[in-house]
């Protein structure tokens, strides 16, 4: 039957009908329905003589992730089909909060013998839901983002990550909701450590990619960013939409992303699945980077964390646990507590409140694509034009100075200008709070919202507002404290424990000076050298696909 407009009803949706049809289900052709579309929602209610309670279903087309119109495997039916997926929010099986739940909602439709007129109307409904479900994006009042287009997107795996589960997940939810989502990708598995760091860097032509997809634990994405700011075309590489899908034991961006679409917490296959709707709905948002110098070798560039102490000796220490996925840094937790160390060191930081250029993010006149981007260059950290920014001075060589300190000296490498750094043997400038040498138990600084699926260490942290959020906690405190501070942290509430020896700053760049002999820093969970190193924030240097 050819779409008409519904008569009015106004008791079931906010929005006019733009398109009504009547048509059967898929596999039993006694049963019909009646299919109204609006801007915001499809409505689905079964025709029935006899009154049927509770037979309309209203589904948001902001859950809808694509639609398809489709013939039947009987080449002697004349008949053709359209389905559309959606993901809405239900709330879980005895539990609280909701999470993303697969709906495939199907209908037959042969108005007429004609088998190219049926196809022809299944057609029109799926590109007209598609439309509507695109529509809906741009209704936020959210930060700027912009829609994704759908043409290509390079998958990265790494089947050794967390469990070892990721291929079998991609085969088994990520390929099928790609395809329901009409998003074509290549699907890359990585054979070996920086494997997707160089392939990305010298190999890669980014010309034939929409976006880069990451399937694994975040140290994939950590290869992939500093793959794409070693390129000699770097301004433009790093423009590039990145995607994650939680595949490790970690997954902290994931999580990240998860909690800046504003869901109730959700873990594991639950946590795959919400990432993989953003994924297909495709919006991508600016995402801060940070450049850390380290004192003998050149910069990396992180996305998530720099820790030194206890956290980073449970991230590395709880390697030997991998198998039980993110329940490790459980484990890691209580087996640190048990012999808990400290570490001797001076830590100094520029404070946000300092920053003279605090509230100015790094300028696009748009996201997709930019037409002209903006890195921090000048010495209060404002954006200038990045024809400006290629002359940077931040990689290092080593020489040895007059005190026995490694030198920088500027080498010109790819990437934006640290202009709030000085060289690490050189003093802190004026305005920066210097915290006198300290017994510390540990040092974190993070610019996501999540340390790991269940840490939320900070929670009013935005992907791209330009803070880093630096924690210290100074030696003193037990080990109960030290537990309650972090089962605090899996709600967020670790900041109104009161604990006396945790202190809380958001900063712009920081520098850290380890005087124990001998420790663990990472940077986005990775071991990095040991000893001095530096950090300053770069806002909206990457592109996130996000929601």
């Amino acid at each position: 039957m050819e779409p008409r407009r519904a008569p009015p009803d106004r008791d079931i949706h906010t929005s006019p009908v733009t398109l009504y049809g009547e048509f059967t289900a898929i596999g039993n052709r006694k049963v019909r329905y009646g299919v109204s579309l609006t801007e915001k929602e499809l409505i689905i209610q079964r025709l029935s003589s006899a009154p049927v309670p509770r037979n309309k279903v209203l589904l948001s087309l902001k859950d809808c992730v694509g639609s398809r119109a489709y013939r039947g495997e009987d080449n002697t039916d004349s008949a053709a089909y359209f389905t559309a997926y959606f993901y809405p929010l239900r709330k879980r099986w005895m539990s609280s909060g909701t999470s993303r739940q697969r709906v495939e909602q199907g209908f037959r439709l042969s108005a007429l013998q004609d088998p190219g007129y049926n196809l022809e109307e299944a057609e029109k409904w799926a590109r007209a839901v598609r439309e509507r479900s695109a529509r809906q994006q741009y209704q936020r009042d959210e930060v700027v983002m912009s829609e994704l287009p759908r043409r290509r997107m390079m998958l990265l795996v790494n089947p050794q990550s967390g469990k070892g589960q990721a291929l079998s997940l991609y085969n088994s939810q990520i390929q099928k909701m790609l395809h329901e989502a009409d998003v074509l990708h290549t699907l890359v598995i990585t054979e070996r450590q920086n494997h997707a760091r160089e392939l990305v860097r010298d190999k890669l032509d980014l010309a034939q990619w929409d976006a880069l997809v990451i399937m694994s634990g975040d140290g994939l994405l950590f290869e992939v960013i500093n793959g794409l700011l070693e390129r000699p075309d770097w301004e433009e590489a790093i423009r590039m939409p990145l995607a994650i899908l939680p595949g490790g034991s970690g997954n902290a961006l994931a999580a990240s992303v998860h909690h800046y679409s504003g869901s109730t917490p959700v873990s594991s296959e639950e946590l795959l699945t919400s990432c993989g709707f953003l994924l297909c709905k495709g919006l991508v948002s600016r995402m801060d980077l940070v450049s850390v110098h380290l004192i003998s070798g050149p910069r990396v560039f992180s996305f998530l964390s720099l820790a030194w102490g206890f956290v980073a000796d449970v991230d590395i220490e709880s390697e030997k646990y991998r198998h039980v996925g993110a329940a490790r840094f459980t484990v890691g937790t209580l087996v640190r507590l048990a012999s808990l160390r400290v570490y001797r060191g001076r830590l100094a930081y520029l404070p946000a409140s300092l920053d003279k250029c605090k509230d100015q993010p790094n300028q696009t006149s748009s996201l997709w694509p930019a037409s002209k981007m903006y890195s921090f260059s000048n010495d209060n950290g404002c954006p200038i034009p990045e024809q400006n920014s290629c002359h940077s001075n931040n990689s290092v060589k080593v020489t040895r100075s007059e005190n026995g300190l490694h030198r920088n000296i500027p080498q010109n490498p790819p990437g934006p200008q640290d202009s709030l750094l000085p060289p690490l043997d050189q003093p802190v400038p004026s305005n920066w709070v210097v915290v006198p040498e300290e017994d510390f138990v540990l040092v974190l600084a993070m610019y996501q919202s999540h340390l790991a699926e269940d840490l939320l260490a900070a929670p009013d942290s935005a992907l791209d507002d330009g803070l880093i959020h630096l924690f210290y906690v100074k030696a003193g405190t037990s080990r109960a404290a030290l537990l309650r501070l972090f089962l605090a942290m899996e709600k967020g509430a670790h900041l109104t424990t009161n604990c006396q020896h945790l202190v809380h700053a958001k900063v712009r760049a920081l520098r850290l000076e380890p005087h124990s002999p001998k420790g663990i820093i990472t940077v986005d969970g990775e071991v990095v050298e040991y000893g001095p190193v530096q950090a300053q924030v770069h806002r909206g240097l990457a592109r996130l696909i996000t929601g």
